[in-house]
């Protein structure tokens, strides 16, 4: 009797865990261009109707430019679903910049919060609203009971939430230990931009990405750059964010010729 009780509640929670699972991931996910990326997630892709954290270290956890390129690069091809809210605690969010990445700026709602608690209220609203495809967060730090709220607002519509851990001005960190119920952890860093084979300057703009946590899939850490032949009306599956090479610890990114004769 007891073998048999046991057998009913393994089979009741393997059911509970495929209803979870099945209404957190009804919104799809997203193909970010290379198997190599969409592998490391159990789904084959970004997890859509869920949401995301991205961190700098340095000075970017204050300025957060490095992190926000990257999640606007990472979400853009969202806005071909719906519009777009981005909700700051400054007003020092440059659109035409995000449009010279390759980023919609059309597509793009910006909101002023003024505090961290209207901010998440702010983007909750905006995540169960309908034609809202993609909704940036940012936000100092999210704990459990606001990343829940966030996490139910994106099963509403099957939005996609952004959250950009920016602390304010001269304050503490983010607290790394923080959102916990985000379907992945990004921390985003600068790299030395290339000009192309044969060219002097300054080439497209890149970023080394750790995916630190991810749930149910696998962590890593890649060179991207922006993909400036990436075309946002094109239906073709490609990503703005092209992947340069894949890291390991401590691995560097061979040298160019230019480099080594510099």
């Amino acid at each position: 009797m007891s073998g048999f009780r046991d057998g009913q509640m393994k089979a009741l929670r393997a059911k509970i865990s495929q209803m979870e699972s099945h209404g957190r991931n009804r919104a799809g996910v997203m193909s970010l261009g290379d198997a190599r990326l969409d592998d490391c997630f159990p789904g084959g892709g970004l997890p859509l109707g869920q949401w995301h954290a991205f961190t700098g270290e340095g000075m970017e956890a204050e300025t957060s430019a490095c992190p926000a390129a990257f999640a606007a690069l990472l979400a853009a091809p969202l806005t071909r679903r719906g519009e777009a809210v981005w909700i700051l605690r400054r007003d020092d969010l440059f659109a035409p910049g995000l449009a010279g990445l390759g980023f919609p700026a059309d597509r793009l709602i910006q909101v002023c919060a003024r505090d961290e608690a209207e901010a998440l209220a702010v983007a909750e609203d905006a995540l169960a609203t309908v034609g809202i495809s993609a909704v940036f967060i940012e936000v100092d730090a999210v704990d459990l009971v606001a990343g829940r709220r966030l996490q139910l607002a994106c099963e509403a519509r099957g939005s996609t939430g952004l959250v950009i851990h920016r602390k304010p001005w001269g304050g503490a960190s983010p607290a790394t230990g923080t959102g916990s119920a985000a379907a992945s952890r990004w921390r985003i860093r600068p790299a030395p931009s290339l000009p192309p084979p044969g060219e002097f300057g300054l080439g497209p703009p890149r970023w080394q990405a750790s995916l630190d946590r991810c749930r149910g899939g696998r962590p890593g850490t890649w060179l991207f750059e922006a993909d400036h032949a990436y075309s946002h009306e094109a239906q073709d599956g490609t990503h703005p964010l092209r992947l340069v090479a894949p890291l390991g610890a401590g691995e560097l990114v061979p040298a160019t010729p230019f480099q080594r004769s510099a």
